[in-house]
């Protein structure tokens, strides 16, 4: 089969995945082989590619946002033909004290799809069977790949947060996962603050909605009940923690943050503010918010590449140069 293969040590270059062919997965016992029709691009991938999480193999195949079907090792419930969604987690051990407390986002030997284990940038992929999941009918393998990571987690976002019907809530960054969240929060009726750099993004802001828009570090006009970060950036931290009001919640969705900025703590965290980090996602996650999405019919913007361009479309989520997602298309 074609994929691209990131290899270890990366080389010095614009291209650092390698269009090539290499053998076609087996599905090994208690997982499914899937033909990929689509695979989202995220900025974990760019942490991988770029060496911020630190190479668990001399080469792996990325991408962890697949919609694909089931062609090989099928169940009773999992038949051939079946559509369905791979996330970043592809599987827990079940037995360590948090996947035991109902807390497997924070399993102690988690599998990561691209990442500790080949993933979608490719033509053939094989997962766990218990870590695939059915797509409705509403979602298309366009719409559905971005959901299935920047989607996802930044729906766990809002529940680390806190988030209640509405409230006031604040998004600092609007790329792939928050130009979903905004979505979700409008069907929870909270009025939505967004602080982006860019002015693409802020016009998508705008055009989807937004209660109010501006510039990175730009303040907004009301306290907040809830923040939630998406730039990997200690100064905006700062920023969306300075906008909540006494009790608010600012949680943090970033897998690697450049820095952990010093702020004034009688200003800033006194008055029972807190800061909480995201980490992962729970199977409980994945399902509730692809019903959301079908529900309420969300639709992400996309931007396509084909497979010989993942060079490409990682480039263009690094530079932020595109509005919404970049999905690969099979």
């Amino acid at each position: 089969m074609k994929a691209a293969v990131l290899r270890h040590p990366t080389p010095i270059s614009t291209r650092p995945l390698a269009i090539e062919e290499v053998s076609k997965p087996e599905a090994a016992p208690d997982h499914v082989l899937l033909k990929v029709r689509a695979c989202g691009v995220c900025r974990t991938d760019l942490h991988i590619v770029e060496g911020e999480l630190a190479p668990r193999h001399q080469s792996v195949i990325p991408g962890h946002q697949i919609v694909g079907e089931i062609v090989g090792g099928a169940t009773d419930s999992l038949r051939n033909g079946t559509r369905v969604g791979v996330c970043w987690v592809g599987g827990v051990d079940g037995t360590c004290a948090y996947c035991k407390r109902s807390m497997e986002n924070l399993c102690d030997s988690p599998v990561f799809t691209g990442y500790t284990v080949n993933g979608g940038y490719a033509e053939y992929a094989a997962a766990r069977a218990d870590f695939v999941f059915p797509l409705p009918e509403a979602l298309d393998n366009l719409k559905a790949a971005p959901l299935l990571c920047a989607g996802i987690i930044g729906f766990r976002s809002l529940r680390v947060a806190g988030v209640e019907r509405g409230e006031k809530v604040g998004l600092f960054g609007f790329g792939a996962s928050a130009h979903l969240a905004i979505r979700v929060l409008q069907a929870w009726k909270c009025e939505v603050y967004v602080a982006t750099r860019g002015e693409s993004h802020q016009k998508l802001a705008r055009r989807l909605g937004a209660h109010w828009v501006g510039a990175e570090r730009d303040q907004p006009p009301a306290q907040l009940d809830r923040a939630i970060t998406f730039a990997p950036s200690g100064d905006v931290v700062v920023t969306a923690l300075s906008s909540l009001r006494k009790g608010g919640v600012l949680a943090i969705n970033a897998i690697h943050l450049d820095r952990m900025p010093e702020f004034d703590y009688d200003r800033l965290l006194w008055g029972e503010r807190q800061i909480r980090s995201v980490a992962n996602m729970t199977r409980e996650d994945a399902r509730d918010f692809l019903r959301v999405a079908s529900e309420i019919g969300l639709k992400p913007q996309v931007t396509t590449f084909p497979l010989d361009q993942a060079n490409e479309a990682l480039d263009a989520v690094k530079r932020d140069s595109i509005d919404g997602a970049a999905v690969i298309v099979l």
